[in-house]
């Protein structure tokens, strides 16, 4: 199941959020979504992916995160009795609830677990308005 935060932006996310949900990759990979500071911290569990074969975009306030576990082969005397290892494309597209600078994104794989930072964009970061008195 993939969970969206609803935005009241339209744009470019918008379209990108309908058209991954309509695509429907076969595996749906956990994730864990965290803030930390002024930066968002998604963490998916992608074992025996090779980093270079996960494809992550970041537009506006969505995060995408796509790639597809490899079927193994076997020799044809080898009889399986039971296959539950993931088998095919993975995706995840997640909505945040604010805009994100792609620029600043970093990602790595340790131990099957993809860790992506994406800080908030300047715009979405709280500020302080100093109070005058007249």
């Amino acid at each position: 199941m993939t969970t969206y935060y609803i935005s009241p932006r339209n744009g470019i996310a918008r379209r990108h959020a309908h058209m991954a949900d309509a695509q429907r990759p076969d595996v749906q990979i956990p994730v864990d979504v965290m803030v930390e500071g002024d930066d968002y911290l998604i963490k998916a569990m992608v074992p025996g992916i090779n980093p270079d074969e996960i494809k992550i975009e970041v537009i506006e306030d969505v995060v995408s995160i796509q790639g597809e576990f490899a079927a193994e082969e076997y020799a044809e005397d080898v009889q399986v009795l039971r296959r539950e290892r993931p088998v095919g494309s993975f995706g995840r597209t997640l909505r945040l609830p604010a805009m994100l600078n792609a620029v600043g994104a970093d990602a790595e794989v340790v131990n099957g677990i993809l860790t992506l930072r994406v800080p908030m964009a300047e715009e979405a970061k709280a500020k302080q308005i100093k109070v005058k008195a007249k």
